[in-house]
């Protein structure tokens, strides 16, 4: 015995017990996607398919014991941490500049349509959830969820859904948009495998098989970097720049929080405190994008003379936090809110309508915007904007193994463009809920914010892919 607990208490090993059953789900998901032919062809990753397990298994536990195999606060902390650690992982990375005008250009291109997406989505899950509203009942504001799940991903429909329900009263608001992300996945990989269909006669398929990474010494290891292992091994050097700045993130979330918000209240606590802590990611990332800046001017002075990053690993822990992120967010999903019309009408609705509008949305801004490589647009931007960037990336595998294509440079490119043009509807998630009135004057900002995207995507003629 140590302390005020024993070394067998089921709340030391309760966090590492839920992290070798979400582990265990992506095994198994993985392992059934190498061996089941249909799952395989699926495209759905093993963090989602890992998920669906997750929560199945934990319903058949639930029913049997009446209890649950997890701990719902730790799956939420998991979702709602794993976003900002993995956006931070890659802030850290150190990409090679933009080169062209041209590619410059779609990199500004690629903004729009994410931002058009999300628009769209916004637009589309407003009308359903107030026509509904009026109708049946529920959450008027509920609509506005769906691009937080479909655009933004597991860890923003968390963030989102939890505050609209702690703070406006949406009753299973965190379910509600964790369902909506991970019926996002599924809407990627039915849109997707319905365009590979339809495109199957204009290319050669390559089997996963034969999808090998290239591992050679340049590729993992730049210039000038630190060793692999010396008194303090590279990989620990990566976790600690990554989970140092997430605490100085928290810790300037926290100042402005006690220091700002709480003394002003009102307003600023039920609508600016909710953006501050629901967008830790930004504000982890802008933390990341400073001191890697910093360490550049060092290094230039001189006064800093080795590399402490490393693109590889920091892929590698981004890839580990999102996988953890995905799987512990739809393990997540309350199921009992289901047996409530007000909850899953408009879920279905929106979740259906949405994917609908952002497929024919997307199939057009890249064919317009993107001729030369439409079909790799498509793919890489759908993917993204149902689920997350990794689905992007897995789709536009699908048509362009080797990355040959600007596809997969303009998705890595484009995010600081899409956090500047998305910021005015992002701002918005603290007003819509706040009343009727509040809701109608967000919904005519984003038809305006989306007529303009949508006006500078199709002004003057470029020619279309034929």
């Amino acid at each position: 015995m140590t302390g005020n607990f024993n070394f067998w208490d089921s709340e030391v090993w309760s966090f590492v017990i839920t992290i070798v059953l979400l582990l265990s789900a992506m095994m198994l998901a993985n392992i059934l996607r190498r061996k089941v032919s249909f799952l395989r062809r699926s495209l759905l990753p093993s963090s989602v398919l890992g998920g669906f397990i997750a929560l199945a298994a934990n319903a058949a536990f639930k029913a049997v014991s009446g209890n649950s195999l997890f701990e719902l606060t730790t799956l939420e902390a998991l979702t709602y941490h794993g976003l900002g650690l993995g956006f931070i992982a890659l802030a850290w990375r150190h990409l090679d500049g933009i080169k062209g005008k041209k590619a410059r250009k779609d990199v500004f291109s690629t903004a729009t349509v994410t931002v058009g997406g999300y628009l769209i989505q916004a637009i589309v899950g407003l009308i359903v959830s107030v026509a509904l509203f009026y109708l049946i009942g529920g959450f008027a504001a509920g609509g506005i969820l769906l691009p937080m799940g479909y655009g933004q991903g597991p860890g923003q429909a968390f963030n989102w859904g939890s505050t609209y329900e702690t703070t406006y009263g949406f009753v299973g608001g965190t379910s509600y948009g964790l369902t909506i992300a991970a019926m996002g996945f599924v809407s990627a990989c039915v849109g997707g495998l319905l365009f590979l269909n339809k495109t199957a006669k204009k290319r050669t398929s390559i089997p996963e098989e034969a999808m090998v990474d290239d591992l050679s010494i340049e590729n993992y290891r730049g210039n000038n970097e630190i060793p692999v292992s010396e008194s303090m091994d590279k990989l620990t050097v990566q976790f600690a720049l990554v989970f140092i700045t997430y605490g100085v993130a928290y810790a300037s979330m926290w100042a402005l929080y006690k220091y700002v918000l709480l003394p002003a209240g009102g307003f600023a606590m039920s609508t600016v405190s909710p953006l501050i802590w629901g967008f830790n990611f930004l504000v982890g990332t802008a933390w990341a994008i400073l001191f890697k800046n910093i360490g550049n001017k060092l290094r230039k002075k001189g006064i800093m003379h080795r590399e402490y990053t490393n693109n590889y690993m920091l892929n590698r822990i981004s890839g580990f936090m999102f996988d953890i992120m995905v799987v512990a967010s739809i393990a997540a999903i309350d199921l009992s809110a289901f047996r409530y019309k007000e909850f899953w009408v408009p879920l279905l609705l929106e979740c259906v309508l949405g994917a609908v509008v952002t497929y024919l949305y997307t199939m057009k801004a890249c064919r317009r915007l993107f001729p030369d490589y439409s079909d790799e647009m498509f793919l890489a931007m759908y993917g993204m904007l149902t689920g997350t960037a990794s689905t992007g990336v897995i789709l536009l595998r699908e048509v362009d193994p080797n990355f040959d294509t600007p596809a997969s440079h303009n998705l890595i490119y484009q995010n600081l463009w899409a956090i500047v043009l998305g910021a005015p509807m992002l701002l918005m998630l603290g007003f819509v809920p706040r009343s009727m009135t509040h809701l109608f004057a967000c919904f005519g900002i984003l038809l305006v914010l989306f007529f303009a995207i949508f006006a500078f995507q199709f002004k003057g003629k470029r020619k279309e892919k034929q």
